[in-house]
């Protein structure tokens, strides 16, 4: 492909600022068309990001000859369905995360990819942001010693769409559209961006309720993985304290010394050694998916090799649905 232009299906909230932006400020890559099953969003959304065309009906957006790839940026309830759409097209796909709702449909889009020669990427973004590249950049150089033990702790307070006498639950904690609930939504993420940094986790398995009971999906989840290599890891997920204990820290253990971070709210790194302090600071971009286009179009034009593909991107709900029992 010369120009990869992109036809966006859906345009949520994810959209406005992380991804639909940032697909024409990547050389040779442009938005050229979105749908939204609401036309009047649809048309809104186009009209205020300048994108020449809008549908609401996803076929026509699919089949327009001037997209020749499809960003897919709905719940994952629908993705599958779509992604077949686009790749029976002949269209690439990049599908927001988590992948699918399930492994099995993670799979079921890899299949339907290797039968039709259409590549797949997930919106797995941390593999290219410079946070993220910094951090392991430091794993590698083993400034720690050889890696033992990674603790994560994610802890938030309920979102206010979930709470009160007229609490209105949100896609995300619908188990039938998203697969489960914030964990899903925010673990997918931390998940594999550890599969990147350090490999392929053997095993994992938790405990998962709904404690609080403002919604269908499970609000606390706790779990133990274990690596290839040998390397453990705990975490937790709870999604019901008050905002004083939100908490958002991950600790990587070594032999010589530790490594703190923060997978969603900080942008600073810390190494720890028994001689030595360091930190890092390292704010995100505006648009934050802008570095992981950047490689999906360098690979479409046969300049380069995107990191998150869905080979990888299943990986995310492979582990989650072990913890889950799914």
């Amino acid at each position: 492909m010369n120009k990869i232009q992109w036809g966006m299906i859906g345009c949520g909230n994810v959209t406005e600022v992380k991804s639909g932006p940032a697909f024409s400020k990547v050389a040779h890559s442009a938005l050229m068309a979105v749908m939204g099953r609401n036309a009047i969003k649809a048309a809104d959304y186009a009209q205020r990001h300048g994108i020449p065309k809008w549908y609401d009906n996803v076929d026509d957006l699919i089949h327009d000859p001037q997209v020749n790839a499809v960003y897919i940026a709905t719940p994952p309830d629908v993705h599958l369905y779509y992604a077949e759409k686009a790749m029976r097209a002949g269209k690439p796909v990049y599908i927001e995360k988590p992948m699918a709702r399930t492994a099995a449909e993670c799979a079921a889009i890899n299949s339907i990819s290797k039968e039709t020669g259409v590549p797949v990427f997930v919106a797995y973004y941390r593999r290219t942001l410079p946070y993220f590249v910094k951090l392991k950049a430091l794993i590698d150089a083993k400034l720690i010693g050889e890696v033992r033990l990674i603790n994560i702790q994610l802890h938030w307070q309920p979102y206010d769409e979930e709470t009160g006498p007229n609490a209105m639950p949100r896609w995300r904690v619908s188990p039938e559209i998203s697969g489960g609930g914030h964990f899903h939504d925010l673990a997918s993420h931390q998940f594999d961006f550890l599969e990147y940094a350090f490999g392929p986790i053997k095993l994992a398995k938790g405990i998962c309720s709904n404690q609080a009971g403002l919604y269908k999906a499970d609000d606390i989840v706790t779990a133990s993985f274990e690596f290839e290599s040998g390397i453990l890891g705990t975490g937790s997920w709870c999604f019901t304290v008050n905002k004083e204990q939100r908490v958002d820290e991950a600790v990587i253990i070594g032999s010589n010394g530790r490594i703190c971070f923060s997978f969603f709210e900080k942008y600073s790194i810390r190494v720890e050694t028994a001689d030595h302090t360091e930190e890092f600071i390292l704010p995100y971009p505006q648009h934050v998916q802008q570095p992981l286009i950047e490689t999906i179009v360098q690979q479409l034009r046969g300049e380069g090799i995107c990191p998150s593909t869905g080979i990888t991107g299943a990986r995310a709900n492979q582990i989650m649905d072990w913890i889950t029992g799914i």
